[in-house]
């Protein structure tokens, strides 16, 4: 009989294959891109939700890897370390992925529009406008993962990167009901498909810290 496993390497183990699923996830995107150039010469407009949702999501994404870096600081913990990599340079990528729509479209990287006015305007998904985005963390909590350390930081870092990914997943299923563009389809699939995967891990490594 096989010996039990620890807490430690189920939480290793399952990081390795939400790591494939995020690896694989990435990569689509990361392929279409470059593929679907020439469909994407003349662009959306510069208050269209293709716009809005790569300006949103690349400020989203920013505090993701701000906050997996805060944590990386803050424990020993290997599967927590080994997240918070995951997530910053992952997030990171797509990020500048974001970035470079915006400048193949020749539009600016700011808008004119408030954070979210995309979401606002019809479709599913309504978003509130009580948060400047869905599933982001306040100032106050930032500076709360910055004064924890150890399993206090762990359980504060998965339950605000818990939140933050049910956000990112809001505004890309958001997107995906209101665009026809074949990469920022594929994109958006790939951050539900991925952040998904990644919080049920989240949610079960913060189990283990009670």
């Amino acid at each position: 009989m096989a010996p039990a496993r620890s807490p430690e390497q189920r939480s290793r183990i399952r990081l390795v294959l939400v790591a494939l699923v995020t690896a694989a996830a990435v990569a689509l995107p990361a392929f279409s891109i470059g593929r679907l150039s020439v469909i994407l010469a003349s662009g959306p407009s510069t208050t269209s939700a293709e716009a809005g949702y790569a300006r949103d999501m690349q400020t989203h994404h920013d505090q993701g890897v701000e906050m997996a870096m805060i944590v990386r600081d803050r424990t020993d913990d290997e599967a927590v370390r080994l997240l918070a990599y995951d997530i910053a340079t992952t997030q990171a990528h797509q990020s500048g992925q974001l970035y470079g729509w915006l400048t193949q479209w020749g539009l600016p990287q700011a808008g004119s529009e408030p954070p979210m006015a995309w979401m606002d305007e019809g479709g599913a998904h309504e978003h509130d406008g009580a948060a400047p985005m869905p599933g982001m963390a306040t100032p106050e909590e930032l500076e709360q993962l910055r004064a924890a350390a150890g399993v206090d930081a762990e359980r504060l870092f998965l339950r605000l990167m818990i939140d933050h990914h049910v956000g990112a997943v809001e505004m890309s299923e958001a997107v995906l009901a209101r665009t026809d563009d074949p990469t920022v389809q594929s994109f958006a699939r790939a951050v539900v498909a991925s952040q998904q995967s990644e919080t049920a891990l989240m949610e079960d490594m913060l189990a283990e810290r009670p």
